[in-house]
């Protein structure tokens, strides 16, 4: 193909895309199989490549994501982003309407809208293309999250139709849908992450995400509902929303145009009943005057519009309950207090249990033993207890102390300075723990091991065939063959019989062999290191390269890789100070896993070969004193956190700690200057 085809092909190619997404994501009309689309977008990617030149700045290939933002940067709003007065009260809003009543002349109407429970964004598009997307931040001013908003599929990249502005702004709202973070929280909880609170929170954290391909991959959407800019011509709220639709942004359907209070509270009580037959949260109504000459007249307070407010709904809650307590046992130790509830209807389920998270929670509530308690789901997904019913207390309920021993092993629980949970120490023998890695490290975000998956592992660990990761790869065909499990099911159903039969244990030496060839950064996600999740594991292989340099390391040394901070760093570090790790280690070395990225990069130098070296204090930015430790590391010096004996010298930039400095003069230390530094690396 030669340029002038090329640059053709692609601008169809953009064409065909964007109108799929559209059709797709915001029509939710779909012409196309999405092996087709994605044929079409492989095909397009691939051109892009061959003829960057071409690529357009709406090229639907920005929506896979792959660029880093080290930060976000901030900016200005062009129109202040300002919060909506709520309320929970009719009356509140019978007063609202009072005061609309009092400063309009002549009629007026409302409309109504769904107020979701995401966060909102702010677009900025010039001649229909996107260019700028900032979060609210303080209302002045928010982070610029562009890159992240451009792989949400429902925004468009460019705008189609015609008759919109050169340039103007939308807001809306992020959202993620409950089907979709309903299925990111079992992946997480599989692979032992912490679960996301609720959508909100896990649509805001998305946003915030340095890495866009992993925005990429959740299921992000997003509703706009408000039209802003010099040269809009509407008359009515409403209009603009008819026009947004138009230019191919996703409006919901949910609203409704009111001439009374009466019809306002209609429209309120109508969708407390449908809510939760939504795919997505929401939390109240909107309410704005639809006029929007009469919106300009009844203008603004400093915090918020005189012309709209929103109505939020009190979260769903019930009362139950307390039957007993269990405490669960996760694959990093962590101790989970869970309440078992006398079954009771909430938001459309049968509730029986509810987290009670941890000791801290549990103490705040006091909840004991057949207390009755105040259950909510609310925004949530998993329900929690809010409160107890202190008038049906028990006289004679004696508070619940936390267990001071893990329920599973028997050891003494410890709690972390700054953690909230206490957790069992004893990883390599408490059989929830093991149990626990050995499950993470065959999910298919880790060694993709999925033969495995089923109970099975449960099976051979129970059989003491397989106590450890490394022992997976000890097993063979004879070693599992006949293994049986007759698996408990419920009263009335039938009990099932798990075996290992020929095509199950072949099936299994084959994934198992497979995951051999798994990247080094999948392995070091797999081997379970708190903290350590997929982002922070490619993050660790991108910058050491190999296991090796890894555990080599020191704590200010792992810092400086991308992402890591101190928490994270003291985990990596500790782990690998214990010596059946390092072990563990040798075994997956000698089993034939992958434990090298690439080639190691050579050093720039090695000037500093064999010193140890500190660098304290301020250099202008924190970027720079990273760029100084880095250099210390790259002409062969190792990066210190601490001065000790062992230090040959400290590079002391502004506010150098006065404790630090004065042990350096004690142990007879050089401290120097960044200018001093430098001039060593020549």
């Amino acid at each position: 193909m030669n340029k002038e085809e090329a640059k053709i092909s692609i601008r169809q190619l953009v064409e065909d895309i964007n109108n799929h997404n559209y059709r797709y994501y915001v029509l939710a009309d779909p012409i196309i199989s999405d092996y087709d689309f994605d044929m079409l977008l492989e095909k397009l990617v691939s051109l892009e490549k061959e003829f960057p030149e071409f690529k357009q700045p709406d090229s639907p290939s920005q929506r896979v994501g792959g660029s880093v933002t080290s930060e976000f940067t901030s900016a200005k709003h062009t129109y202040p982003m300002l919060s909506l007065s709520n309320t929970y009260s009719e009356i509140e809003l019978r007063e609202f309407d009072e005061r609309v009543r009092k400063l309009v002349d002549g009629k007026y109407e409302y409309i109504c809208e769904l107020k979701f429970d995401g966060l909102s964004i702010s677009l900025t598009y010039e001649n229909g293309l996107l260019i700028r997307a900032l979060t609210r931040g303080d209302g002045e001013r928010g982070d610029d999250v562009t890159t992240n908003i451009r792989t949400i599929r429902s925004i468009p990249l460019r705008l189609v139709g015609s008759g919109f502005p050169e340039v103007f702004e939308v807001r809306g709202e992020v959202i993620l849908p409950r089907p979709g973070f309903e299925k990111m929280n079992l992946e997480r909880i599989e692979i032992g992450e912490n679960p996301f609170a609720n959508p909100r929170n896990a649509a805001a954290g998305s946003l915030k995400l340095q890495d866009s391909a992993e925005v990429a991959r959740r299921p992000l959407d997003g509703y706009m509902y408000y039209a802003l800019g010099d040269s809009l011509s509407f008359v009515t709220h409403q209009q603009s929303l008819q026009a947004l639709a138009k230019w191919g942004f996703k409006i919901s359907d949910k609203s409704a145009v009111c001439s009374s209070i009466e019809e306002v509270l209609t429209f309120i009580s109508k969708m407390a009943r449908e809510r939760e037959k939504l795919t997505f949260d929401i939390d109240g109504i909107v309410i704005k005057v639809n006029s929007l000459e009469q919106q300009q007249a009844l203008g603004f307070t400093a915090k918020s519009p005189r012309w709209a407010i929103a109505y939020k709904y009190k979260a769903e809650q019930v009362t139950t309950q307390l039957l007993s307590i269990d405490y669960q046992v996760g694959r990093t130790g962590v101790v989970t207090p869970v309440a078992n509830l006398k079954p009771v209807q909430l938001a459309g389920t049968v509730v029986k249990r509810a987290s009670l998270h941890n000791a801290d929670i549990m103490a705040k509530l006091d909840v004991r033993t057949g207390d009755f308690v105040f259950v909510e789901k609310g925004g949530e997904i998993i329900p929690k207890i809010i409160g107890v019913d202190l008038n049906k207390r028990d006289l004679f309920a004696e508070p619940v102390i936390f267990i001071e021993t893990c329920p599973e092993c028997g050891t003494s629980l410890e709690r972390q300075e700054g953690e909230a949970g206490n957790f069992c120490p004893n990883e390599d023998h408490c059989p929830p723990q093991i149990k626990g890695k050995l499950e993470h490290f065959i999910h298919r975000k880790a060694m993709n091991i999925d033969s495995l998956g089923e109970g099975k592992i449960e099976m051979l660990f129970d059989n003491h065939i397989v106590t450890d990761i490394s022992d997976l790869y000890k097993l063979t065909y004879d070693s599992i063959l006949g293994l049986e499990k007759v698996i408990k099911a419920p009263e009335g159903a039938k009990e099932k019989k798990l075996s290992f039969k020929d095509k199950t244990a072949r099936n299994i030496i084959d994934g198992i062999l497979a995951s051999k060839s798994a990247p080094f950064e999948r392995v070091l996600f797999a081997i379970g290191i708190r903290y350590v999740g997929e982002t922070v594991a490619r993050k660790l292989a991108l910058h050491f390269k190999n296991i090796d340099a890894i555990i080599a390391a020191e704590p200010l040394e792992l810092q400086l890789a991308e992402n890591i901070g101190e928490k994270v760093a003291g985990s990596i570090f500790s782990f690998f100070r214990k010596p059946e790790n390092i072990l563990l280690i040798e075994k997956l070395k000698a089993a034939g896993l992958n434990m090298v990225a690439d080639k190691q990069p050579d050093l720039i130098s090695s000037n500093l070969a064999g010193k140890s070296i500190v660098v304290s204090g301020s250099f202008g930015s924190s970027k720079r004193r990273k760029e100084l430790e880095e250099m210390v590391v790259m002409h062969g010096a190792k990066l210190s956190g601490g001065v000790t004996s062992k230090t040959d010298f400290v590079v002391a930039g502004e506010n150098m700690g006065p404790e630090k400095r004065q042990k350096a003069i004690n142990l007879n230390i050089p401290v120097i200057s960044e200018a001093e530094f430098l001039e060593k690396l020549k």
